[in-house]
């Protein structure tokens, strides 16, 4: 029986933390989201969601889209 390479993408978020100085929380957001210079960003987990993609690669590991199933479809 033959065998078949079958990838299993989950929706998810990365996410970052970092610590930054400012007069207020709402201030802080706003240099982060800005890119202010200075800001350290350190990996601070995964969330995986229930959305799931699932597909058949062929032999250079491309997806086959006739095969694909789930909520990215």
């Amino acid at each position: 029986m033959p065998k078949f390479k079958v990838l299993s993408r989950k929706d998810a978020f990365v996410d970052y933390l970092a610590e930054v100085e400012a007069e207020s929380a709402e201030k802080a957001v706003e240099l982060a989201f800005d890119e202010a210079p200075g800001i350290v960003w350190k990996e601070y987990g995964v969330v995986e969601f229930d959305a799931v993609h699932m597909v058949a690669l062929d032999d250079k590991d491309f997806e086959i889209e006739s095969t694909a199933r789930g909520d990215f479809v």
